[in-house]
Protein backbone atom coordinates (compact mmCIF):
# COMPACT_ATOMS: atom_id res chain seq x y z
CA UNK A 1 0.00 0.00 0.00
CA UNK A 2 1.43 3.16 -1.09
CA UNK A 3 0.72 6.05 1.12
CA UNK A 4 0.48 9.89 -0.75
CA UNK A 5 0.25 12.94 0.99
CA UNK A 6 -2.25 15.56 -0.50
CA UNK A 7 -1.38 19.27 -0.68
CA UNK A 8 -3.86 20.93 1.40
CA UNK A 9 -4.77 24.05 0.19
CA UNK A 10 -6.28 27.74 1.81
CA UNK A 11 -8.70 29.85 0.20
CA UNK A 12 -6.78 33.66 -0.14
CA UNK A 13 -8.63 34.63 2.48
CA UNK A 14 -7.82 32.61 4.79
CA UNK A 15 -3.82 32.99 3.81
CA UNK A 16 -4.23 37.00 4.03
CA UNK A 17 -5.33 36.60 7.47
CA UNK A 18 -2.30 34.30 8.62
CA UNK A 19 -0.07 36.42 6.94
CA UNK A 20 -1.55 39.42 8.47
CA UNK A 21 -2.27 41.59 5.14
CA UNK A 22 -5.10 42.85 3.74
CA UNK A 23 -6.59 40.40 0.84
CA UNK A 24 -7.63 43.14 -1.31
CA UNK A 25 -4.18 45.07 -1.36
CA UNK A 26 -2.50 41.91 -2.41
CA UNK A 27 -1.56 40.99 -5.93
CA UNK A 28 -4.25 39.57 -8.16
CA UNK A 29 -2.45 35.88 -8.50
CA UNK A 30 -2.79 35.81 -4.72
CA UNK A 31 -6.80 36.88 -4.62
CA UNK A 32 -7.55 34.35 -7.59
CA UNK A 33 -5.18 31.03 -6.43
CA UNK A 34 -5.52 28.70 -3.46
CA UNK A 35 -2.48 28.87 -1.23
CA UNK A 36 -0.81 25.34 0.10
CA UNK A 37 0.83 25.04 3.32
CA UNK A 38 3.65 25.03 1.79
CA UNK A 39 3.65 28.53 -0.09
CA UNK A 40 2.41 29.60 3.16
CA UNK A 41 5.28 28.91 4.94
CA UNK A 42 7.94 29.96 1.80
CA UNK A 43 5.51 33.21 2.43
CA UNK A 44 5.95 33.63 5.91
CA UNK A 45 9.84 32.45 6.21
CA UNK A 46 10.93 34.49 2.95
CA UNK A 47 8.53 36.70 1.93
CA UNK A 48 8.52 38.38 -1.42
CA UNK A 49 8.73 42.25 -1.41
CA UNK A 50 5.16 42.90 -2.04
CA UNK A 51 4.64 41.29 1.33
CA UNK A 52 7.05 43.08 3.16
CA UNK A 53 5.88 46.54 1.79
CA UNK A 54 1.95 45.58 2.29
CA UNK A 55 3.42 44.63 5.80
CA UNK A 56 5.52 47.77 6.65
CA UNK A 57 2.90 50.51 4.88
CA UNK A 58 -0.29 48.64 4.59
CA UNK A 59 -2.82 49.05 4.26
CA UNK A 60 -3.29 47.09 7.00
CA UNK A 61 -6.61 44.62 8.18
CA UNK A 62 -8.23 45.39 11.35
CA UNK A 63 -6.79 42.76 13.72
CA UNK A 64 -2.98 44.45 12.41
CA UNK A 65 -5.09 48.47 12.91
CA UNK A 66 -6.13 47.50 15.89
CA UNK A 67 -3.05 46.32 17.59
CA UNK A 68 -0.78 49.04 16.71
CA UNK A 69 -3.49 51.74 18.24
CA UNK A 70 -3.58 49.37 21.32
CA UNK A 71 -7.23 48.93 21.13
CA UNK A 72 -9.83 46.26 20.43
CA UNK A 73 -11.40 46.09 17.16
CA UNK A 74 -14.84 46.34 18.49
CA UNK A 75 -12.72 49.64 19.91
CA UNK A 76 -12.09 50.42 16.18
CA UNK A 77 -15.47 49.89 14.95
CA UNK A 78 -16.69 52.43 18.09
CA UNK A 79 -14.27 54.85 17.24
CA UNK A 80 -16.11 54.75 13.26
CA UNK A 81 -12.99 52.85 12.15
CA UNK A 82 -14.24 50.49 9.99
CA UNK A 83 -11.86 50.29 6.96
CA UNK A 84 -8.38 48.91 6.49
CA UNK A 85 -5.86 51.73 7.23
CA UNK A 86 -1.95 52.34 5.89
CA UNK A 87 0.86 52.99 8.62
CA UNK A 88 0.51 56.74 7.40
CA UNK A 89 -2.68 56.57 8.50
CA UNK A 90 -2.10 54.88 11.92
CA UNK A 91 0.73 56.82 13.02
CA UNK A 92 -1.95 60.29 11.87
CA UNK A 93 -4.54 58.97 14.14
CA UNK A 94 -1.74 58.54 17.21
CA UNK A 95 -0.55 61.88 16.44
CA UNK A 96 -4.13 63.15 16.79
CA UNK A 97 -5.05 60.42 19.22
CA UNK A 98 -8.57 61.64 19.20
CA UNK A 99 -10.73 61.08 22.41
CA UNK A 100 -12.39 57.95 21.50
CA UNK A 101 -8.64 56.12 20.77
CA UNK A 102 -7.89 57.78 24.43
CA UNK A 103 -11.32 56.07 26.04
CA UNK A 104 -10.92 52.92 23.69
CA UNK A 105 -6.74 52.34 25.13
CA UNK A 106 -7.99 52.78 28.46
CA UNK A 107 -11.06 50.49 28.24
CA UNK A 108 -7.83 47.86 26.73
CA UNK A 109 -5.53 48.33 29.34
CA UNK A 110 -8.40 47.94 32.05
CA UNK A 111 -9.44 44.85 30.41
CA UNK A 112 -5.85 44.01 30.45
CA UNK A 113 -5.26 44.52 33.93
CA UNK A 114 -8.41 42.43 34.67
CA UNK A 115 -7.37 39.69 32.84
CA UNK A 116 -3.85 39.85 34.47
CA UNK A 117 -5.54 39.76 38.08
CA UNK A 118 -8.11 37.16 37.14
CA UNK A 119 -4.44 34.58 36.31
CA UNK A 120 -2.95 35.40 38.98
CA UNK A 121 -5.68 34.29 41.13
CA UNK A 122 -6.52 31.25 39.92
CA UNK A 123 -2.47 30.57 40.07
CA UNK A 124 -2.97 31.18 43.74
CA UNK A 125 -5.72 28.85 43.57
CA UNK A 126 -4.08 26.04 41.67
CA UNK A 127 -0.58 26.61 44.43
CA UNK A 128 -3.45 25.82 47.11
CA UNK A 129 -4.74 22.97 45.51
CA UNK A 130 -1.81 21.71 45.06
CA UNK A 131 -0.27 22.25 48.82
CA UNK A 132 -3.71 20.58 50.08
CA UNK A 133 -3.17 17.52 47.55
Amino acid sequence: MTSHQTTQAMKPATAAKKLGVYLQATPAEFQQGEVSRGELNALQTDPPEWLRELRRTGPHPRPVVAAKLGVSIAGLARGGVTEALTTEQIDALKAENPAWLRRERSTQADVRKETARLKEKKAQQQSGDDARS
